[in-house]
């Protein structure tokens, strides 16, 4: 049968796809390349004394990343604002970018006995607030002028679904990095929700990649490079589809690994020099306020306030303004205001984070 866009994909090819379709030199010299990066990437994050110093920073722009390829469009400066402010009056799109990191981070530290059914929907509700399960009806990719894919009926996601877990939990010859790409096309190809499949599949390809140890902590940035090349990502989805063409497609999301492994390196390196430095200046000429702690609650997000530092139980209320306010004449915070909270802004780490390249 031949694949019509506009009728069900029913015919969608269950898991493994023939290796003859991606197994070449070129696709092994991208993925030693992508290898390579990554597991430079995974031998410094020890350095970052806290690990909520990358959790809080890079996983809030791969959320923001992930939700823009969505049309879920925030600012960096909206999105850190809003992780530390009140959150009453925040924005619909900021809420949404909130809601990924809340779903990576949560799904990233549950004692899940095994990836199924469960994990997925709750990544689901989280990023969309809706209490559904698996999709109980037709959807489709497009609009009504222009259907570009759609994918198998609901009464089949459950058979589509069983082969999607056998995959991901099987040993393979295979490389992870490929299993990855492989089960990324194949959850988008099945789109077993309504809504949300490309964020909370963008979720399990971090969960894959630090499920088999590959990483220590959910930080790879893919997002990054998927959101710059939005148009081809989206093309070779289709070429899979309708082409075999998985070559092209694991290439891509190999060079997505090996380009985002370097730029989360970099960002890294900065945070630690920075941290270093910040770590040096209030020593030495802040004795009376330095500690560990401290030092680290300024790297855990680019905005503090007083608040975190009492629920940190690094200061009272009566002194965590007084810590704020020394380090706003030593030129490490900046003083925003935010509705009738006080924020300090880590001008310095904002830059590094915000920074795009």
């Amino acid at each position: 049968m031949l694949f019509s866009r506009t009728e069900p994909h029913n015919n969608l090819p269950l898991l493994p796809p023939d290796k003859s379709a991606f197994e070449t030199l070129e696709v092994y010299k991208k993925l030693a390349d992508a290898r390579s990066a990554l597991a430079e990437l995974k031998g410094r994050l020890p350095v970052i004394p806290n690990p909520m110093m990358l959790i809080n920073t890079l996983v809030l722009q791969e959320a923001r990343a992930s939700s823009e390829i969505e049309n879920v469009i925030t600012t960096t400066d909206k999105m850190f604002r809003a992780f530390t402010a009140d959150k009453k009056n925040i924005d619909p799109e900021t809420k949404e970018v909130l809601r990924y990191r809340e779903a990576l981070w949560e799904s990233f530290t549950a004692k899940y006995s095994k990836m199924d059914s469960d994990v997925i929907i709750n990544i689901f509700r989280i990023i969309t607030e809706k209490d559904e399960s698996l999709r109980d009806g037709q959807v489709f990719i497009g609009n009504a002028y222009n259907i570009v894919y759609t994918p198998p009926i609901h009464s089949i996601v459950n058979e589509k679904l069983e082969n999607w877990f056998d995959f991901y939990h099987s040993s393979h010859e295979l490389d992870p990095l490929i299993n990855m790409a492989i089960l990324h096309y194949q959850f988008e190809a099945i789109h077993p929700f309504s809504d949300g499949n490309g964020r909370t599949g963008r979720i399990l390809n971090v969960l894959y990649i630090t499920d088999h140890n590959l990483l220590e902590l959910p930080v790879l940035y893919i997002s990054k490079h998927i959101l710059e090349h939005k148009n081809k990502y989206y093309q070779l989805l289709s070429e899979v589809t309708e082409k075999n063409n998985w070559k092209d497609w694991i290439l891509f999301m190999l060079e997505a690994v090996r380009r985002t492994s370097i730029f989360t390196l970099d960002k890294v390196n900065a945070i630690y020099s920075l941290f270093n430095e910040v770590q040096e200046k209030v020593r030495s000429e802040a004795a009376s306020i330095y500690s560990n702690e401290l030092i680290e609650v300024l790297f855990t997000q680019p905005y503090c306030k007083n608040k975190i530092l009492v629920e940190q139980k690094i200061a009272s209320r009566n002194t965590a303004s007084k810590y704020l306010n020394e380090l706003v004449k030593m030129d490490i915070l900046q003083v925003h205001k935010e509705g009738k909270e006080t924020l300090y802004l880590h001008k310095q780490l904002y830059d590094i984070l915000s920074k795009n390249q």
